[in-house]
């Protein structure tokens, strides 16, 4: 009944290539839509980060079997690769030596989704109705049919403003090229734009962390370079995380790493800082707490928004979402991750009834699923889309059944209460110092400061 099935997949990075490998496994044919010009070109911008998970959460198992008969060796599932090693060890092999070099379409970026025949206001008859796909290319627009969408295009392209408020900073726009967003690669290809400045990165998350770190280590390269914490919270130590006790020891320990380096001195911290106005003069920015003279301010060269990322739902004005409203996730996975409630990475593994929207074979899965919260884990992609895959070819049993043992992630909160393995805030209990309350709070006490600020 199922065999005749085309499943639109959009987005060719690691989620949509593991639903292509699963519409391939269930005998259905994917069709897989790239903006970029190759699979994974979102990763290759993040391709110098090494990511938080080891290899055994960052394999698809269908993946793993079409890869299979090439010849392909599977990385040791202990080692954390980088977002590098993710492309040439997984991504770039799946996407050029399985039968997937077939159904992917690169530079394809899709403009609009929505029911051939049928515009979202109508009901009558348009669940049989194909969905009708707009794609521009490199040959101009082009449309196409599927049975079933799944939109796994992440939300790369789409990184949150500077500004407090979730709109854009005053000015903002006009200093774009002295900002950069997301994940710069401060210690390679773009060392020379950083080198030697004062650099403001702003955000309270492991990308503005990671950057952080990365402009410490170049100061110590090139003695003029000075790094600046911006955050809009006034407590930076619930920036280091749960430390030991996080079962994703690499995030773990970067968070203990980056205690240390705020504690001794090496990162100025402006805390409490929203920004309101970014204002150039004489080659630098002006970053402000407001738009008038009465608010704080700082004067950088460069500035790195670290600030999270949100989905680009503007596609998608024809199809029937069904989303929180503040989240931009599901509502029935909205939730289980929204930041307010929730400080860490742990969401029990869920699927097509989660991810379904009103319209019947339209999905949302991977990072993209997550709207705006910002704790996605890999191999939660690879099981949304797995239940999806068995949902589309009416295998509800299979798209019911729960296929996937999350890691534990340490340290978290929900509604203020903390649970966990520790109930110390700041990288768990200090080990020596009964003076001090928690981890990062010794560290910066061994360095000579006067501490994290948790007591």
């Amino acid at each position: 009944m199922h065999a005749g099935k085309t499943v639109a997949i959009i987005g060719a990075g690691p989620v949509g290539l593991a639903a292509a490998a699963h519409v391939m496994e269930r005998g259905m044919t994917p069709i897989v839509l790239e903006a970029g010009p190759e699979a994974g070109h979102s990763v290759r911008q993040w391709q110098h980060v090494q990511l938080f998970s080891p290899w055994e959460y960052n394999v698809d198992k269908a993946a793993a079997r079409l890869l299979a008969p090439t010849g392909w060796n599977s990385p040791d599932p202990h080692v954390y690769p980088t977002g590098a090693e993710l492309l040439e060890r997984y991504i770039e092999p799946l996407a050029t030596k399985t039968p997937l070099r077939e159904v992917i379409r690169t530079s394809c970026r899709v403009t609009a989704v929505g029911r051939a025949g049928f515009d979202k206001a109508k009901t009558k008859g348009c669940e049989q109705a194909q969905f009708e796909i707009r794609c521009q290319n490199g040959k101009g627009p082009e449309t196409l049919r599927a049975d079933a969408v799944i939109d796994a295009s992440g939300t790369w392209a789409s990184p949150n403003p500077a500004g407090a408020g979730g709109l854009a900073a005053l000015g903002e726009r006009e200093a774009a090229d002295r900002i950069s967003y997301g994940l710069p690669d401060v210690l390679g290809k773009e060392r020379p734009r950083f080198a030697g400045k004062t650099v403001a990165v702003l955000g309270a998350g492991h990308s503005a962390i990671g950057t952080l770190i990365d402009l410490t280590t170049l100061a110590q390269q090139a003695s003029r370079t000075r790094p600046i914490w911006l955050l809009r919270g006034t407590d930076p130590a619930k920036a280091f995380g749960g430390g030991a006790n996080d079962k994703l020891a690499a995030r773990g320990e970067l968070g203990a790493h980056f205690a240390s380096v705020v504690g001794s001195g090496q990162v100025q911290v402006e805390a409490g800082f929203p920004v309101a106005a970014i204002t150039q003069a004489d080659g630098r920015l002006r970053i402000a707490t407001s738009s008038a003279c009465r608010g704080r301010s700082v004067v950088v060269d460069e500035l790195v928004v670290a600030t999270g990322f949100r989905p680009d739902l503007s596609f998608l004005s024809e199809i029937r979402l069904r989303l929180d409203p503040a989240i931009e996730a599901p509502v029935a996975l909205a939730p289980l991750i929204d930041p307010n409630e929730h400080s860490c990475g742990t969401v029990r593994p869920h699927g097509a009834r989660e991810l379904a929207q009103d319209d019947p074979g339209f999905y949302l899965a991977g990072i993209k699923s997550y709207g705006r919260a910002p704790t996605f884990l890999m191999i939660t992609g690879y099981e949304q889309v797995r239940s999806i895959v068995a949902d589309i070819a009416g295998d509800k049993e299979a798209a019911e059944r729960v296929e996937l043992e999350l890691p534990e992630t340490g340290v978290c909160t929900r509604a203020g209460v903390e649970s966990g393995a520790s109930s110390s805030c700041c990288g768990g209990p200090a080990k020596e110092s009964a003076s001090a309350c928690c981890v990062a709070d010794e560290t910066a006490k061994k360095a000579g400061a006067s501490g994290c600020g948790c007591s």
